[in-house]
This record gives structure tokens, C-alpha cells and sequence, in this order.
């Protein structure tokens, strides 16, 4: 046996570095994406790799795993959609970068936009648009999709109609990636701040909307955005009002 600080196995699959790592939600399946171009699934009871995805053009950004079925981001600006247990590819949606799975796939291109597509059957229903630059992050809260954008600027769309709802303004730089907690939107920026804005307003005109539509038959899918980039950097918050309430310099 080896020390307590020794690893109990070494993955030498990939060819190149690997970029991204995603559990699935039963915890039985790691899937690794590779700057090799492939992702890899891996059984977490034997740490034995049981598939292997093969078909992008360049580097893996992102991958994730839902209901027997994997996705994988590229930098050949597609995403792809796999049989989990065979490594077929089922679909691949081209000219995007970003991804939402439950359902809906959310993407977020260089074009300007965003764009959902239904993920059983690769149906384009709706685009997002209104940024100036590359859209770089996504973020899904209470029937809103929040979006950072290459513009310096975040925006807040509702999911089922595509109107923007409102803009956040205050960075210099781009918007690499956002979060959300407790109504309150974080964004960070390549500018080396975060800024945090309060978002309890618009959430709650949603939130209203969302349940008198519930009432009326009508059925949302909720989930989570991940990220396809691996910048490393801050976020900031504002209020909703326009005014900032807090601003953190990052080291």
C-alpha cells in the first residue's frame, strides 16, 4: 500500500491535458474532456474507462452528464451530444460554445447571441439576442437566463418569451463567468473585479409570472448553466438600480 499521500490510481488515457471533469448525478460516472479533442467516460467502481468520444476538431472546453447521455463543448465551436455506454455521437449543434442541460440546452456563441435547443431532438426554439460581443457565461435562475458577455456588460432575458429584461453595466473588460446566491447576481470580470447586484426585483416579477403560468398548464424546465470557459478570474456586484453596492479588487 502506498502512503496516505499517494494516489490510488493514475488515468493515462488522454493524450493531452485535461480541461473539464463532470459527475454524473448518480455518482457511478466520471466524464473527462481532453485538450486531446476526445472525452472519456470512467466508472468510479473500478476507475476503469468504459467509452471513449471521438469526432471534435479541437479542444474540449466543457462536458457534462445527464440521463444516460453526454455532452461535450469544443473549441471547434460545436457541442456535441453522445450515447453515454456506446460513444455514439446522437447530435451536434455547431457554431456555439456554451451549454445547459435539462432538457433545454442554452449555447452561447461568438455570434452575438444565445440560442436554446430542445436537447431529444436538436430543435432550435428560441434566440437570444441584444450583446455587442462573444456571450462568455451563462447562469439560469427563477425563469430568467442571466448571460456575460465579451461587451463588459450582463444581461437578464426571460427564458419564454426572449425579451431582455434588464442590463448591468459597471465593467471594464469582459465577463468571464457569474453566479447567483440568494438573489443576488455575481459577476466577475477580466477586469479583476467582482461586482454583485441585486437581482430580487426581477426575480420576483418572474416568479409571479412563473406561477400564474404554472396555474395555467403550462410546464419550465429549471437547471444549471455551466460554463465552457476556464477563465480564472473575479466578480462583482451591483444593485439592480444601476448603482453599485459593493466592488471587490481581486488580487
Amino acid at each position: 500500500m502506498g502512503s496516505s499521500s499517494s494516489a490510488l490510481k493514475i488515468c493515462t488515457d488522454h493524450q493531452g491535458g485535461i480541461n473539464w471533469i463532470s459527475l454524473s448525478p448518480d455518482g457511478q460516472w466520471l466524464l473527462t474532456g481532453s485538450e486531446d479533442g476526445t472525452a472519456r467516460l470512467w466508472s468510479t467502481a473500478n476507475n476503469e474507462c468504459q467509452a471513449h468520444f471521438q469526432g471534435h476538431e479541437s479542444y474540449i472546453t466543457f462536458c457534462h452528464l445527464e440521463n444516460e447521455v453526454a455532452f461535450t463543448c469544443s473549441a471547434d465551436h460545436t457541442i456535441r451530444k453522445w450515447d453515454m455506454m456506446t460513444g455514439r455521437c446522437l447530435a451536434i449543434y455547431r457554431g456555439h460554445t456554451s451549454i445547459l442541460v435539462n432538457r433545454c440546452l442554452y449555447s452561447g456563441s461568438t455570434d452575438k447571441t444565445v440560442k436554446c435547443w430542445l436537447t431529444d431532438t436538436g430543435e432550435r426554439i428560441r434566440t437570444y439576442k441584444a450583446h455587442k460581443h462573444t456571450v462568455s457565461a451563462l447562469k439560469y435562475h427563477a425563469g430568467i437566463l442571466f448571460t456575460g458577455s465579451g461587451d463588459a456588460c450582463a444581461r437578464a432575458f426571460n427564458t419564454k418569451t426572449g425579451i431582455l429584461q434588464r442590463v448591468f453595466r459597471g465593467h471594464k473588460l469582459v465577463i468571464n463567468c457569474i453566479q447567483i446566491h440568494n438573489e443576488l447576481l455575481y459577476t466577475a470580470s477580466h477586469d479583476g473585479t467582482l461586482r454583485i447586484w441585486d437581482i430580487r426585483q426581477i426575480c420576483k416579477r418572474n416568479k409571479r409570472r412563473l406561477k400564474e403560468r404554472s396555474i395555467q398548464g403550462r410546464h419550465f424546465h429549471k437547471g444549471s448553466l455551466p460554463r465552457l470557459f476556464n477563465n480564472k478570474v473575479g466578480c462583482v456586484l451591483h444593485q439592480e438600480n444601476g448603482g453599485p453596492r459593493e466592488t471587490m479588487e481581486l488580487e
